[in-house]
């Protein structure tokens, strides 16, 4: 059994609440919009798969992929930052869905957590929400579960956002 911590929208700030809830993960999942330092960060503290979002730097552009496509657990994992939901998602990403066949689909960008079951495409969708605290968003989410083999124990935590800082 893996324990995965999923989070999103970062936007170069890692809440305390990522170190507690986290902390017994295997490893996490970023599904983009890291910003400055997080990506560091969080590798040295844990097993790290990410992908970039529309936020993040040219340099992580070049450092990460897009679309990350993974094995896990026997579980097919797709994981991108601007994915849409279940019955919304973009055409090119319904062509994916269907070629790669996923188990899991994990997305951000939207700032808004949303896990559910898609029965069209047969995968949980995944969009954790915002854990940083820029953007429209008044709490911060974060999502983990284990996969044991298939993905039990789901939890989420919210949180206040705090507010950006004053320049």
């Amino acid at each position: 059994m893996k324990r995965i911590g999923v989070l999103s929208d970062t936007h170069g700030y890692i809440p305390s609440q990522v170190y507690s809830f986290f902390r017994d993960c295997d490893e996490l999942w970023h599904a983009g919009d890291i910003g400055p330092g997080v990506l560091d960060q969080l590798r040295a503290w844990k097993p790290l798969r990410a992908v970039w979002g529309n936020c993040d730097s040219f340099a992580l552009h070049y450092e990460l992929e897009e679309q990350l496509f993974f094995e896990i657990e026997g579980l097919r994992v797709l994981m991108m930052h601007i994915g849409g939901w279940p019955g919304h998602y973009p055409l090119a990403l319904q062509r994916t869905l269907r070629l790669a066949r996923p188990d899991i689909f994990v997305c951000g960008h939207s700032h808004i957590l949303k896990v559910m079951y898609d029965n069209d495409y047969h995968l949980l969708h995944i969009n954790p929400g915002a854990a940083g605290r820029s953007g429209f968003h008044r709490v911060a989410t974060l999502v983990r579960f284990n996969l044991d083999p298939t993905p039990s124990s789901l939890e989420i935590l919210d949180f206040p956002k705090l507010p950006q800082p004053s320049s």
